[in-house]
């Protein structure tokens, strides 16, 4: 349900000849498209505020109702207003009595208004039938079969960012640079810097940090760097970074927490990224839950594209790591799945929790 960008309240689908509308019941801002607005205001107008969303413009604090990425301010100068846009979804926020004073435009013959009833019917129907399970659609650039063919999941569509997710790329960078350092002496640095749940506490408690920045070969840290560039940078848009670090934080204590509690006297060294990025995962998917994404299918020299919303790969994903989790604590795995659930689980009540805070009415005084 799209959400008011002021009140949080979910808004209500409004019916008229000109098309349909989304209402917020307390403010009565709306969210319209370019549509409904041409049809209102005009041709002219329409086009005239089209090639002003088109021009880049700063990203402002009002999240689109529908995608709750950051909207970017538009200034019309006839009549003066100061709209906010999404151009992803095509939608243009007008706080209340802002609306009301486009300007009108001509009326249409008999024949034009049937026609154009017709042509919204019709694209009303069609985004109905838009599926919102599994597709065989290829993704929207060629460079995704490369992790595709090696089992990775990838974007079918780029979600765009309103500005560039530096903590995510230097944190990336930070992860392999020491990763890498330590492959030339791995067991000694595993074995000083890994966290021990027999020792938890050793070195002051620093394993429950450092873990977090070795991998046990190229292929878990660069399956650990994927998962958090192609997810974390569209959290960390969303979050901030002092947030979104807090995230990653949390969710990083949490995975070695569980992992300590389930096995508590275990003396294997457990390292990895995994817990934190589980996290980011979890929160992506919750806040994206109709983000699209595709996987790569072969069999021989067959292949086809499969792609799913963002809460199904969500629901396999935790299904698999319970199911490790299991044959970890069994002994018949040596993957710390205990530590990604742990991560997944502070995701999720974080996810909540910053959800409600933006619910919360803010009173002033």
């Amino acid at each position: 349900m799209p959400l008011c960008p002021h009140c949080r309240t979910g808004l209500r689908t409004i019916r008229q000849r000109e098309g349909l509308f989304y209402l917020c019941p307390i403010c009565n801002g709306r969210a319209v498209t370019l549509p409904q607005i041409r049809r209102v205001a005009g041709d002219r107008y329409a086009t005239s505020l089209l090639r002003r969303i088109n021009q880049p413009t700063v990203p402002g604090e009002v999240r689109c109702p529908f995608c709750a990425a950051a909207m970017r301010r538009v200034f019309s100068d006839d009549p003066p207003l100061e709209l906010d846009s999404c151009k992803r979804c095509g939608v243009i926020w007008f706080d209340p009595e802002e609306f009301e004073v486009l300007p009108e435009s001509a009326i249409e013959s008999p024949d034009a208004a049937r026609l154009r009833g017709i042509e919204v019917l019709a694209t009303h129907k069609l985004e109905a039938m838009k599926p919102q399970g599994v597709t065989d659609d290829a993704p929207d650039e060629n460079w995704k079969m490369i992790p595709a063919i090696f089992g990775f999941p990838v974007e079918s569509e780029i979600n765009p960012l309103s500005c560039r997710p530096w903590l995510t790329w230097l944190l990336a960078l930070f992860i392999a640079a020491v990763s890498i350092i330590a492959f030339f002496d791995l067991d000694t640095a595993v074995e000083r810097y890994g966290f021990i749940p027999a020792e938890a506490w050793r070195l002051g408690g620093l394993t429950w940090l450092t873990s977090f920045f070795l991998h046990g070969g190229i292929l878990h840290l660069v399956g650990n760097l994927y998962f958090l560039l192609i997810f974390g940078d569209n959290v960390e848009d969303y979050l901030g970074r002092p947030r979104y670090a807090g995230l990653l934080l949390a969710a990083t204590l949490a995975g070695d927490a569980l992992h300590w509690l389930i096995t508590p006297h275990s003396m294997i060294p457990c390292i990895g990224a995994s817990g934190g990025i589980s996290g980011v995962i979890v929160f992506y998917a919750l806040q994206y839950p109709r983000a699209r994404l595709g996987i790569l299918l072969r069999y021989f020299f067959y292949f086809r594209w499969v792609q799913f919303p963002a809460w199904v790969a969500l629901g396999l994903w935790l299904l698999l790591q319970t199911i490790t989790a299991i044959l970890q604590v069994s002994g018949f795995s040596n993957v710390g799945a205990t530590a990604h659930l742990g991560g997944a689980a502070a995701g999720l009540g974080l996810w909540f929790w910053w959800r409600r805070q933006q619910r919360r009415p803010v009173m002033d005084v």
